[in-house]
């Protein structure tokens, strides 16, 4: 039984020697290390782009109305056939009892193609019944909405690309023709119309568009991603932009202030307080001026 309580005396002192060395270990760890991803600052070319949703319109539409009262007698020229401004559209007899007459034409009043057809031979029809619609689409308007805080922005003959769903994956080029003088009151955006050319006949009008337009672009300027970059609102309602700065041979960060330039989603231009090749931190919750830290790479 004496052997036994030695025994059992022995494991318990070891224990507790162990749990204390652990102890020991745990307190020699820094509680105020932060673990940071960095990236270095570089020449990059940066550029705003917005987004947006938009209409494909034909440059040139018109419905054909007739210029009697009768019957439609034939359809001459067919949905999709092409036609010259003038040329004829349609036959109408004119609905006169006792009394015959010449077919009256339907003309054309732009060249274009036929968009649509709207009735069958046999029809009544009057002035107000449209026969037809032609559409002039070797170029094409794209109809957008500028949010009212872009305006300054934009400008007549700026570029812009969009895409269909029709084809995915192709971009088409296009640029600012129209920009409406007024902005409307309820939305607060101002309408612009985008011009481009469609001689391959692939656009069509009606057609979904999604277009992004570069409203600033930078070549090879200092920047870095906006994760790395802290903003704070000051009592005047000015905002300051900060980076934490890496110091390789103290392991820390130094919280630094600098005049920011061009900002997208993705990247803020640095004009002036962080120097190209500098290494900054990505921001985490609790970093601040003087933080220890460690890097992945180290």
């Amino acid at each position: 039984m004496k052997k036994l309580s030695i025994i059992f005396l022995t494991v318990l002192l070891l224990g507790a020697c162990s749990n204390n060395k652990e102890k020991t270990e745990l307190e020699k760890l820094e509680t105020d290390r932060f673990t940071v991803e960095t990236e270095t600052v570089s020449l990059r070319d940066i550029k705003q782009e917005l987004l947006l949703n938009g209409s494909v319109k034909a440059w040139e539409e018109a419905v054909i109305f007739p210029r009697i009262d009768g019957k439609l007698r034939e359809n001459v020229l067919k949905e999709g056939d092409s036609v010259k401004r003038n040329q004829t559209i349609a036959l109408i007899e004119r609905d006169e009892v006792g009394a015959v007459y010449e077919p009256v034409v339907v003309p054309s009043t732009i060249a274009g193609v036929i968009g649509k057809t709207y009735l069958d031979p046999g029809a009544n029809i009057t002035r107000s019944t449209a026969i037809a619609m032609v559409v002039n689409q070797q170029t094409v308007r794209i109809i957008i909405d500028i949010p009212e805080r872009y305006v300054g922005k934009i400008h007549i003959g700026q570029e812009a690309t969009f895409t269909v769903e029709a084809f995915e994956g192709k971009e088409f080029n296009a640029s600012i023709y129209k920009i409406s003088p007024v902005v409307d009151m309820q939305s607060r955006v101002v309408s612009v119309e985008l011009k481009a050319d469609n001689k391959d006949n692939l656009l069509k009008s009606g057609m979904f568009a999604k277009v992004k337009l570069i409203l600033e672009e930078k070549l090879s300027v200092p920047a870095v991603n906006i994760t790395q970059v802290q903003t704070e609102t000051t009592d005047d309602g000015s905002v300051k932009y900060y980076v934490f700065v890496v110091d390789r041979t103290n392991n820390t960060v130094s919280k630094r202030e600098f005049a920011a330039g061009l900002k997208t989603d993705k990247e803020q231009e640095i004009l002036s307080g962080v120097n190209t090749g500098e290494e900054v931190a990505k921001i985490v919750f609790g970093l601040k001026d003087g933080s220890k830290i460690k890097t992945a790479d180290k």
